[in-house]
C-alpha cells in the first residue's frame, strides 16, 4: 500500500485536490498540528485543517524535499516560502491495511515560521467555521 497511498497523497497536493481527502483519510484519523496543543480527532475536522494547509503552504514555491517511507508510515520533509520566510517542516503520516491514513503529525521550524503558520491557519480555519 506504500506506493498507492503516497502516490494519492502526493497527487492531491500537487492538484490541490481538498475533495480527495475523504477517499484517503479513515473515518477516526488523528491529526497533529504544530500550532494546537491537543490532537484533532476524526475525518471531519482533520479535513477541514488539510484543506486549510492546501491554501497556506501549497503555493508554487512547495516542495517535498526527502520521503522516508516504511510500509506503512512515512516522513516527508518539505520547504516553501510564505510571505518571505522559509518554512521547513515535516509531514509524518501513518496509514492502516487499507492505505487510508490513520494519523498525520505536522512539524514546522524555525519558530518565525511557527508564528506565521499560527496566524495564517487560524484565518483559514475561521473562514471555514460556521
Amino acid at each position: 500500500m506504500t506506493i498507492a497511498t503516497l502516490a494519492t497523497w502526493h497527487d492531491l497536493v500537487s492538484t490541490r485536490n481538498v475533495k480527495g481527502l475523504d477517499a484517503l483519510l479513515a473515518d477516526g484519523v488523528v491529526f497533529h498540528s504544530p500550532v494546537v496543543h491537543t490532537p484533532q480527532l476524526g475525518k471531519a475536522i482533520t479535513t477541514q485543517y488539510l484543506a486549510a494547509a492546501f491554501h497556506v503552504f501549497f503555493n508554487e514555491t512547495f516542495r517535498y524535499v526527502r520521503e522516508i517511507a516504511g510500509p506503512r508510515d512515512a516522513v516527508l520533509e518539505f520547504q516553501v516560502e510564505i510571505d518571505g520566510i522559509a518554512v521547513n517542516g515535516v509531514d509524518m503520516i501513518k496509514w492502516d491495511d487499507d492505505g487510508r491514513i490513520v494519523e498525520f503529525k505536522v512539524m514546522i521550524r524555525p519558530l518565525k515560521a511557527i508564528n506565521l503558520i499560527h496566524q495564517q491557519m487560524g484565518a483559514m480555519l475561521k473562514k471555514t467555521t460556521p
